[in-house]
């Protein structure tokens, strides 16, 4: 069988997670999960990793959780554990030190609309489709609300939830849970654009900013300036802040030791 998850990496540091279950559009499996977390831990302690594309085969993105193998194993404790690894995955996401892409098309529901929603930045074709609609099988996505509601507005987002509804491309963009939606054929080419920038500027930099980005959101204002001072006093010690600075001054660009 092949692999549930294929890996790529180019010469700059841009690694692509494609998930490989076609037949299934790429269902969040045990499998799946369970290759998602390993490649996520192996790229937690790549230094040389500077960016992550999450993409998938086929027809879609991913439909969420696989609703015959839940099926099948009828049993709380089950399915605390298998909530349990995704949330794990999904963490684990959020804690990688470089961004993480989702190059969107076809559906992306329910977990994987939260797959979506947990990736730092989402490009999406403009043909692609959003919904969270567990709740259309009795089963409300409580799971996928948590990075839900930390992308788009809460009404927005409960009206998805308790609908179940699809929203198109356009509508997730407007509502800030994409970046960008572009043509099918333009996909890659705008993915690479936002790669590219992201290349431009030192690692160190955008980590620690990622780090403080997410920390800070869940503090209250005046603990969340706290950490950000603390953040910016550690980053301009750090010598690309310090190349930075002086190539500002120097009228040239800066050269980035990554």
């Amino acid at each position: 069988m092949d692999d549930a998850l294929l890996t790529s990496r180019d010469g700059r540091g841009v690694v692509t997670l494609t998930m490989n279950r076609p037949a299934n559009f790429n269902a969040l499996s045990e499998e799946m999960l369970q290759a998602l977390q390993q490649a996520l831990d192996r790229l937690a302690a790549d230094g040389s990793a500077r960016v992550v594309v999450l993409a998938a085969a086929g027809k879609a993105f991913c439909p969420g959780h696989n609703l015959k193998e839940m099926i099948e194993k009828p049993s709380l404790a089950y399915y605390q554990g298998l909530f349990e690894q995704c949330s794990r995955m999904m963490l684990s996401i959020l804690r990688l030190p470089v961004p993480v892409i989702a190059r969107v098309h076809g559906i992306a529901t329910a977990a994987g609309c939260q797959l979506v929603a947990q990736c730092d930045l989402a490009v999406a074709s403009n043909e692609a489709r959003f919904a969270v609609s567990g709740v259309n099988y009795g089963l409300f996505c409580s799971t996928p609300s948590v990075p839900l509601l930390r992308n788009i507005p809460a009404k927005q987002a409960m009206e998805m939830l308790v609908t179940g509804e699809f929203i198109s491309a356009t509508q997730a963009l407007e509502r800030g849970l994409i970046n960008r939606a572009v043509p099918p054929d333009r996909l890659d080419a705008e993915i690479e654009k936002l790669v590219a920038s992201i290349l431009e500027k030192p690692r160190a930099a955008v980590a620690m900013g990622k780090d403080l980005f997410y920390r800070q959101r869940e503090m209250g204002i005046e603990a969340a300036y706290q950490l950000a001072n603390q953040t910016m006093a550690v980053n301009m010690m750090n010598e690309c802040a310090q190349e930075g600075f002086t190539a500002f001054t120097e009228k040239r660009q800066p050269s980035w030791k990554q």
